[in-house]
Protein backbone atom coordinates (compact mmCIF):
# COMPACT_ATOMS: atom_id res chain seq x y z
CA UNK A 1 0.00 0.00 0.00
CA UNK A 2 2.90 2.38 0.75
CA UNK A 3 6.26 2.21 -1.02
CA UNK A 4 9.06 4.57 -0.01
CA UNK A 5 12.23 4.42 -2.10
CA UNK A 6 15.49 6.27 -1.46
CA UNK A 7 13.72 9.14 0.32
CA UNK A 8 15.83 12.07 1.49
CA UNK A 9 14.75 15.43 2.84
CA UNK A 10 16.66 18.50 3.96
CA UNK A 11 15.70 21.75 5.63
CA UNK A 12 18.38 24.04 4.24
CA UNK A 13 21.71 22.42 5.08
CA UNK A 14 20.15 20.15 7.70
CA UNK A 15 19.51 16.72 6.18
CA UNK A 16 16.72 15.16 8.24
CA UNK A 17 16.05 11.99 6.19
CA UNK A 18 18.82 10.04 4.43
CA UNK A 19 18.02 7.53 1.70
CA UNK A 20 15.04 5.97 3.52
CA UNK A 21 13.36 2.96 1.91
CA UNK A 22 10.35 1.26 3.49
CA UNK A 23 7.22 -0.63 2.44
CA UNK A 24 3.97 -0.94 4.38
CA UNK A 25 1.67 -3.78 3.42
CA UNK A 26 -2.06 -3.52 2.77
CA UNK A 27 -3.86 -3.46 6.13
CA UNK A 28 -0.63 -3.37 8.15
CA UNK A 29 0.02 -1.12 11.15
CA UNK A 30 3.62 0.11 10.90
CA UNK A 31 4.97 1.98 13.92
CA UNK A 32 7.76 4.50 13.34
CA UNK A 33 9.93 5.14 16.37
CA UNK A 34 13.24 6.88 16.72
CA UNK A 35 15.69 9.06 18.53
CA UNK A 36 14.69 12.66 19.26
CA UNK A 37 15.09 14.62 16.04
CA UNK A 38 15.53 11.38 14.09
CA UNK A 39 13.05 12.39 11.38
CA UNK A 40 9.84 10.59 12.41
CA UNK A 41 7.38 13.44 11.90
CA UNK A 42 9.19 14.61 8.77
CA UNK A 43 8.76 11.14 7.27
CA UNK A 44 5.04 11.19 8.10
CA UNK A 45 4.60 14.62 6.55
CA UNK A 46 6.40 13.52 3.39
CA UNK A 47 4.10 10.50 3.09
CA UNK A 48 1.05 12.71 3.53
CA UNK A 49 2.24 15.20 0.93
CA UNK A 50 2.29 18.07 3.43
CA UNK A 51 5.94 18.63 2.57
CA UNK A 52 7.74 17.75 -0.64
CA UNK A 53 10.76 15.49 -0.24
CA UNK A 54 14.15 16.61 -1.55
CA UNK A 55 14.61 13.35 -3.46
CA UNK A 56 13.25 9.82 -3.74
CA UNK A 57 9.76 8.44 -4.35
CA UNK A 58 6.67 7.80 -2.23
CA UNK A 59 3.84 5.80 -3.78
CA UNK A 60 0.53 5.36 -1.92
CA UNK A 61 -2.02 2.95 -3.38
CA UNK A 62 -0.33 3.26 -6.74
CA UNK A 63 -0.28 7.08 -6.71
CA UNK A 64 3.03 8.97 -6.67
CA UNK A 65 2.73 11.52 -3.88
CA UNK A 66 5.27 13.88 -5.40
CA UNK A 67 3.66 14.10 -8.83
CA UNK A 68 -0.01 13.85 -7.78
CA UNK A 69 -0.23 14.92 -4.14
CA UNK A 70 -3.89 15.95 -4.24
CA UNK A 71 -5.02 12.59 -5.61
CA UNK A 72 -2.83 10.72 -3.11
CA UNK A 73 -4.21 12.76 -0.18
CA UNK A 74 -7.74 11.63 -1.06
CA UNK A 75 -6.64 8.13 -0.05
CA UNK A 76 -5.16 9.24 3.29
CA UNK A 77 -6.38 10.52 6.64
CA UNK A 78 -4.00 12.36 8.98
CA UNK A 79 -4.29 12.44 12.78
CA UNK A 80 -2.16 15.28 14.13
CA UNK A 81 -0.38 15.20 17.48
CA UNK A 82 -2.31 18.21 18.82
CA UNK A 83 -5.58 17.08 17.13
CA UNK A 84 -5.44 20.41 15.17
CA UNK A 85 -9.15 21.09 15.57
CA UNK A 86 -10.74 24.38 14.52
CA UNK A 87 -11.67 26.04 17.82
CA UNK A 88 -14.59 27.94 16.32
CA UNK A 89 -16.24 24.86 14.78
CA UNK A 90 -18.30 22.23 16.59
CA UNK A 91 -17.25 18.59 16.74
CA UNK A 92 -19.59 17.80 13.86
CA UNK A 93 -18.34 20.68 11.73
CA UNK A 94 -14.72 19.67 12.37
CA UNK A 95 -15.42 16.10 11.30
CA UNK A 96 -17.25 17.17 8.15
CA UNK A 97 -14.67 19.81 7.16
CA UNK A 98 -12.86 17.59 4.63
CA UNK A 99 -16.07 15.87 3.54
CA UNK A 100 -17.57 19.19 2.49
CA UNK A 101 -14.44 20.01 0.51
CA UNK A 102 -14.32 16.77 -1.46
CA UNK A 103 -17.93 15.52 -1.59
CA UNK A 104 -21.27 17.09 -2.38
CA UNK A 105 -23.70 15.44 0.02
CA UNK A 106 -27.21 16.39 0.98
CA UNK A 107 -27.91 17.43 4.57
CA UNK A 108 -29.45 14.01 5.20
CA UNK A 109 -26.40 12.20 3.77
CA UNK A 110 -24.08 14.34 5.89
CA UNK A 111 -26.12 13.52 9.01
CA UNK A 112 -25.90 9.78 8.32
CA UNK A 113 -22.15 9.98 7.70
CA UNK A 114 -21.59 12.03 10.85
CA UNK A 115 -23.60 9.63 13.01
CA UNK A 116 -21.69 6.64 11.67
CA UNK A 117 -18.30 8.33 12.11
CA UNK A 118 -19.06 9.45 15.68
CA UNK A 119 -20.10 5.91 16.51
CA UNK A 120 -16.79 4.52 15.22
CA UNK A 121 -14.82 6.67 17.69
CA UNK A 122 -17.27 6.36 20.62
CA UNK A 123 -18.40 9.99 20.53
CA UNK A 124 -22.10 9.54 19.74
CA UNK A 125 -24.13 12.57 20.82
CA UNK A 126 -21.20 14.99 21.07
CA UNK A 127 -21.49 16.61 17.64
CA UNK A 128 -22.60 20.02 18.98
CA UNK A 129 -19.76 20.49 21.48
CA UNK A 130 -16.90 22.89 20.84
CA UNK A 131 -13.25 21.78 21.21
CA UNK A 132 -12.92 23.85 24.40
CA UNK A 133 -15.54 21.61 26.00
CA UNK A 134 -13.63 18.39 25.26
CA UNK A 135 -11.08 16.43 27.27
CA UNK A 136 -7.69 15.64 25.74
CA UNK A 137 -8.78 12.13 24.85
CA UNK A 138 -11.99 13.35 23.24
CA UNK A 139 -10.04 15.83 21.11
CA UNK A 140 -7.82 13.01 19.88
CA UNK A 141 -10.89 10.97 18.95
CA UNK A 142 -12.44 13.91 17.08
CA UNK A 143 -9.17 14.19 15.15
CA UNK A 144 -9.40 10.49 14.35
CA UNK A 145 -13.04 10.87 13.32
CA UNK A 146 -12.15 13.67 10.91
CA UNK A 147 -9.38 11.49 9.46
CA UNK A 148 -11.69 8.53 8.77
CA UNK A 149 -14.75 10.48 7.57
CA UNK A 150 -13.74 10.04 3.92
CA UNK A 151 -13.11 6.30 4.44
CA UNK A 152 -9.38 6.50 3.61
CA UNK A 153 -7.24 3.54 2.64
CA UNK A 154 -4.32 4.89 4.71
CA UNK A 155 -4.28 6.43 8.19
CA UNK A 156 -1.29 8.45 9.40
CA UNK A 157 -0.96 9.02 13.15
CA UNK A 158 1.48 11.54 14.63
CA UNK A 159 1.97 10.66 18.33
CA UNK A 160 -1.75 9.94 18.99
CA UNK A 161 -1.24 9.18 22.71
CA UNK A 162 1.09 12.03 23.67
CA UNK A 163 -0.05 13.82 26.83
CA UNK A 164 -2.73 11.28 27.73
CA UNK A 165 -3.11 9.35 30.97
CA UNK A 166 -2.60 5.55 30.87
CA UNK A 167 -6.31 4.70 30.72
CA UNK A 168 -7.01 7.11 27.86
CA UNK A 169 -3.85 5.92 26.10
CA UNK A 170 -5.16 2.36 26.26
CA UNK A 171 -8.52 3.51 24.83
CA UNK A 172 -6.80 5.27 21.91
CA UNK A 173 -4.68 2.18 21.25
CA UNK A 174 -7.82 0.06 21.16
CA UNK A 175 -9.40 2.53 18.75
CA UNK A 176 -6.38 2.41 16.42
CA UNK A 177 -6.66 -1.38 16.34
CA UNK A 178 -10.42 -1.36 15.83
CA UNK A 179 -10.23 1.13 12.94
CA UNK A 180 -7.87 -1.24 11.15
CA UNK A 181 -10.52 -3.96 11.49
CA UNK A 182 -13.56 -1.88 10.56
CA UNK A 183 -11.99 0.17 7.76
CA UNK A 184 -9.33 -2.27 6.57
CA UNK A 185 -7.00 0.72 6.56
CA UNK A 186 -3.23 0.62 6.37
CA UNK A 187 -1.68 2.66 9.18
CA UNK A 188 1.61 4.42 9.87
CA UNK A 189 1.91 5.29 13.55
CA UNK A 190 4.62 7.64 14.79
CA UNK A 191 5.06 7.06 18.50
CA UNK A 192 7.55 7.22 21.36
CA UNK A 193 5.43 4.92 23.54
CA UNK A 194 6.77 1.36 23.40
CA UNK A 195 3.78 -0.05 25.28
CA UNK A 196 1.37 1.44 22.74
CA UNK A 197 3.47 0.14 19.89
CA UNK A 198 3.45 -3.37 21.36
CA UNK A 199 -0.34 -3.24 21.63
CA UNK A 200 -1.04 -1.97 18.12
CA UNK A 201 1.79 -2.47 15.62
CA UNK A 202 2.57 -5.39 13.32
CA UNK A 203 6.08 -4.06 12.66
CA UNK A 204 8.36 -1.29 13.91
CA UNK A 205 10.73 0.91 11.88
CA UNK A 206 13.35 2.79 13.91
CA UNK A 207 14.86 6.04 12.64
CA UNK A 208 18.20 7.21 13.95
CA UNK A 209 19.88 10.33 12.60
CA UNK A 210 17.65 10.23 9.55
CA UNK A 211 18.33 6.60 8.63
CA UNK A 212 16.31 3.44 9.22
CA UNK A 213 18.43 1.18 11.41
CA UNK A 214 15.79 -1.45 12.21
CA UNK A 215 12.60 -2.90 10.72
CA UNK A 216 10.91 -5.86 12.38
CA UNK A 217 8.25 -7.14 14.75
CA UNK A 218 7.81 -5.45 18.17
CA UNK A 219 9.29 -8.38 20.09
CA UNK A 220 12.42 -8.34 17.93
CA UNK A 221 12.64 -4.57 18.41
CA UNK A 222 12.81 -4.98 22.18
CA UNK A 223 15.81 -7.31 21.75
CA UNK A 224 17.65 -5.33 19.05
CA UNK A 225 21.23 -4.44 19.92
CA UNK A 226 21.53 -1.05 18.20
CA UNK A 227 22.71 1.47 20.87
CA UNK A 228 19.94 4.01 20.13
CA UNK A 229 17.26 1.31 20.37
CA UNK A 230 18.74 -0.02 23.60
CA UNK A 231 18.62 3.49 25.06
CA UNK A 232 14.94 3.95 24.15
CA UNK A 233 13.95 0.49 25.42
CA UNK A 234 15.86 0.79 28.69
CA UNK A 235 14.41 4.23 29.43
CA UNK A 236 10.92 2.86 28.82
CA UNK A 237 11.55 -0.12 31.08
CA UNK A 238 12.92 2.16 33.82
CA UNK A 239 9.79 4.34 33.67
CA UNK A 240 7.57 1.26 33.93
CA UNK A 241 9.46 0.01 36.99
CA UNK A 242 9.24 3.45 38.61
CA UNK A 243 5.47 3.49 38.17
CA UNK A 244 5.17 0.03 39.75
CA UNK A 245 7.07 1.24 42.83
Amino acid sequence: MIEIKNLSHSFGENQVLKNVSLHVGDGEIMAVMGSSGGGKTTLLRCISGLIRQTSGDIVVDGINVQTDAEEARKRMGMVFQSAALFDYLTVGQNILFGVRRHLHLSAKEEAVLLTDTLSRVNLTGNEDLLPAELSGGMKKRVGMARAIALNPKVLLYDEPTTGLDPITTYQIDELVASLRKTLGATSVLVSHDITSVQRTADRVAFLHQGEIVFVGEPEAFLKADHPAIREVVEKSQAKTLAKLK
